[in-house]
């Protein structure tokens, strides 16, 4: 949650993430901090290329989080969420899940308890449908092939 807040303080988000808006933002930050808008061995060159970092990590987070990203590709996350679990990590208030089709998708908000809970679930895919999939801020962070 830290993260997701400070990028929209990045980016001047508010509330709902716009794309036409973010993308706008975007490129007015990345010509305000370009590294090549400074000499070579000025303070500010250091300073730009880490900022030029964040505002491209930035942006790609975002916009992997807007609602029009979502709504794009629900239908791929609604055929995932009902594939078994392979793997799971519980970060600060992160939740990992990798599934079987080899998506992998972070759930923003998600506190220990709930974690414990679902480590103790008899059915991993069942106590995460109830819980956490439609509850939770969520993204898409990969996808990699898995062989069966």
């Amino acid at each position: 949650m830290k993260r997701i807040n400070e990028y929209k303080k990045l980016f001047g988000v508010e509330q709902e993430i716009d794309l036409k808006q973010l993308k706008t933002t975007y490129r007015n930050l990345v010509k305000e901090w370009h590294p090549d808008r400074f000499q070579t061995g000025d303070d500010k060159a250091l300073e730009a290329e880490l900022m030029s970092r964040k505002i491209i990590d930035a942006y790609h987070f975002l916009v992997s989080m807007a609602p029009e990203t979502k709504a794009a590709n629900l239908d791929a996350y609604n055929e995932t969420i009902n594939s078994p679990i392979i793997d799971w990590q519980h970060k600060g208030l992160v939740l990992e899940m990798t599934f079987l089709d080899g998506n992998t998708y972070e759930f923003f908000g998600v506190n220990k308890a709930l974690y414990m809970k679902l480590c103790q679930a008899d059915k991993l895919t069942r106590f995460a449908k109830r819980n956490i999939f439609n509850s939770y801020t969520y993204r898409k962070i990969k996808k990699s092939e898995v062989a069966a």
